[in-house]
């Protein structure tokens, strides 16, 4: 019996309904020897079946152009899975029943002569197993054999006989506007829309599931989901990772078809779709269409003002993406992308919707945004308050899985003081869960007909229309690259854009971040919570003054990434400070104006920390104000008394 504790499903829902396994069915994988097999396919099967929610009555014929048995493909599926399994534990008794199911035919898909030993596999197969003629061909190839395979397959007969006939492609479903209008042409000339079933494994994920539960089951929040309390929306996809050797591909791709045009879109009509007459698959889909149909679509003009495109040039010991294997020395693709998009409906009209994605930047993580429109401020006259921060609701989906609430909240004392504020909701906290790849879901419906979490062929139009546009421009403009450095937030422009609306983005901190400084190192949970709260994001260019010496100290700095340098009266460097260094510190605490200057040396990344902020978290944390005395102390010889940080 496979361990309760890693199961893909929260207890709640084996009361009192448990979850019927799949429908009877014959898989048919083609480029069954290929990476998404052995990566995701496989294991999403092998998680189905420790779940018990893979059918008896299931049987998978792989084909590929290797020349392998069916015994030898059992045994790489076997090797191959040790290696990507997603569960605590592996299963063998579960897996070597699995693997028994498993059967193979080498050739290629483009030779009409492999189709009747296949055809009558899978025939022999449906005997054996008693899968009704159910049949899923999954293909797991290039997109641009999807036409070859849909025309052979309805050529060779696959189509006819009893049971459902369902195909399940993968993304990218086109390059272009153009080339996804003839690919559906193309996959639909034989076959009905209902029988296609274009995959997207990030709509996999629980937490992208889990925005169309949140808003439709809690009524607290549906009221506020207008233009009437909402002030704009934010989207990231961060990656740390690079190209990763796949610079061929990603070479003719760029982060606007691979991330933004499929998956955040997706994401998008989730959030901001109307809400659907029920949980219909084609009632849902009706919405995200409408959804996705309603976003403006910009002139070269607009791309300009409303679109940045960036590049990452090399590190100290890592090349910039024009150094990758495979990629065009003078490439002018684009791996990090930025955009304000517009939903020109009586429900978000006016309210700026931003997405970016991007390689090789700062961090892992997936993360949206809902920020709020403030409050009023008037109540507030006559109090130490002098301004107010924007509630935020935050869905985090990878690698944290959770959901958070940021709000303000009186600070403990005499006085009306607030300080921000957050509440969590972990997964991990409250559902035992193991991890999934994403398509055990899409499996797992596909075989009962369900298309809720499949790309219509109408919402894959409506994407590429807001897309190449965007496309068209870049392609039409040279591009000034490499634009930003490895392991940054990415290039400024970016920061820029959203500056020029009076926002900036929300840069998801964590606990591991501030601890890359010596200053917070030993910090506790409660003490790194109420500095994370309080920082606020900027980005300076090279040659930028951070700090001019005679300055009120006003703020702190703590760097992220990149290198700043302190000046003595006669422009001499005295230092040089760098990832995890904090500065301006002293001048914060003493009051005094400051006794340097600071400018950056190369594009640089840092957070500030408001004197006020910065006074009220000392007062709470006095092994914080140990720390920070013995560093002034040790670096500028400067002799910082307690009285000076309750001051603060």
């Amino acid at each position: 019996m496979p361990d309760p504790s890693a199961v893909l499903r929260s207890p709640a829902t084996d009361a009192p309904d448990v979850s019927p396994p799949t429908e009877p069915c014959i898989m048919l994988i083609f480029g069954a020897s290929g990476d998404l097999t052995k990566r995701l396919l496989v294991p999403a099967i092998y998680n189905l079946a420790c779940d018990g929610l893979l059918s008896e009555n299931f049987a998978v014929l792989g084909t590929a152009m290797d020349g392998m048995t069916t015994e030898q493909f059992r045994a790489k599926m076997s090797e191959d899975i040790q290696k990507f399994h997603t569960r605590k534990e592996f299963d063998q008794p579960a897996w070597d029943k699995l693997i028994a199911r498993f059967h193979y035919i080498s050739g290629s898909f483009t030779d009409l002569k492999i189709y009747d030993p296949l055809k009558a596999k899978v025939a022999e197969l449906d005997a054996q197993y008693g899968a009704g003629g159910n049949v899923l061909f999954y293909f797991a190839v290039a997109p641009r054999f999807f036409g070859t395979l849909c025309d052979n397959l309805h050529n060779t007969g696959f189509k006819d006989g009893a049971g459902w006939k369902r195909v399940i492609v993968e993304k990218p479903f086109g390059t272009s506007l153009e080339s996804a209008l003839q690919l559906n042409r193309e996959v639909l000339a034989n076959w009905n829309e209902n029988q296609i079933y274009r995959v997207d494994h990030y709509l996999g994920k629980e937490t992208v599931q889990n925005l169309l539960a949140f808003r439709f089951s809690n009524g607290m929040f549906e009221p506020l989901w207008n233009k009437h309390h909402i002030d704009n929306i934010q989207f990231n996809v961060s990656e740390a990772v690079d190209v990763e050797g796949r610079g061929g591909y990603y070479d003719s791709s760029g982060v606007l078809r691979d991330m933004m045009q499929n998956h955040m879109f997706q994401m998008l009509a989730y959030l901001c779709m109307e809400v659907p007459g029920s949980f219909e698959p084609d009632a849902i889909r009706n919405e995200k269409a409408k959804l996705l149909q309603s976003v403006r679509h910009y002139t070269p003009e607009e791309v300009d003002l409303n679109a940045v495109r960036g590049q990452y040039g090399p590190s100290l010991d890592k090349p910039g993406y024009r150094q990758e294997k495979d990629v065009n020395p003078e490439s002018k693709t684009e791996t990090y992308a930025a955009a304000k998009f517009h939903v020109d409906n009586w429900r978000w009209e006016g309210v700026p919707i931003y997405l970016r994605s991007g390689k090789a930047l700062w961090k892992r993580g997936t993360e949206i945004v809902v920020e709020f429109k403030k409050a009023p401020e008037v109540i507030f006259r006559g109090t130490p308050i002098t301004g107010l921060n924007a509630n935020r609701l935050i869905f985090h989906i990878q690698p944290y899985q959770g959901i958070e609430i940021q709000f303000q909240a009186k600070v403990p004392g005499p006085r009306m003081q607030l300080q921000p504020v957050h509440m969590k909701f972990g997964y991990g906290e409250a559902f035992k869960a193991s991890r999934s790849t994403g398509y055990e879901v899409m499996i797992y419906s596909c075989s009962h007909g369900d298309a809720t979490l499949f790309s219509r062929g109408d919402l894959v139009e409506a994407a590429w229309r807001v897309a190449q546009p965007i496309l068209d421009r870049w392609a039409a403009t040279p591009a000034d690259f490499p634009n930003y450095i490895r392991s940054t937030w990415g290039p400024k422009a970016a920061a820029e854009m959203i500056a020029r609306d009076g926002r900036r983005w929300f840069e998801v901190v964590t606990e591991d971040v501030l601890k890359q400084s010596p200053l917070f190192r030993d910090g506790d949970t409660v003490f790194l919570e109420q500095v994370i709260m309080a920082l606020k994001p900027i980005q300076v260019a090279a040659g930028d003054v951070l700090i001019a010496k005679g300055d009120p100290g006003r703020e702190l700095f703590l760097i992220e990434q990149g290198e700043v340098e302190v000046l003595d009266d006669a422009g001499g460097v005295i230092r040089v400070l760098t990832d995890g260094d904090v500065f301006g510190e002293v001048g914060v605490l003493t009051a005094k104006a400051r006794n340097a200057t600071v400018r950056a040396k190369i594009p640089t990344d840092l957070y500030v920390l408001a004197k006020a902020d910065f006074s009220r978290i000392l007062r709470d944390n006095p092994t914080f104000a140990d720390t920070i005395q013995r560093v002034a102390k040790e670096r500028f010889r400067v002799d910082v008394g307690t009285d000076a940080l309750k001051a603060g």
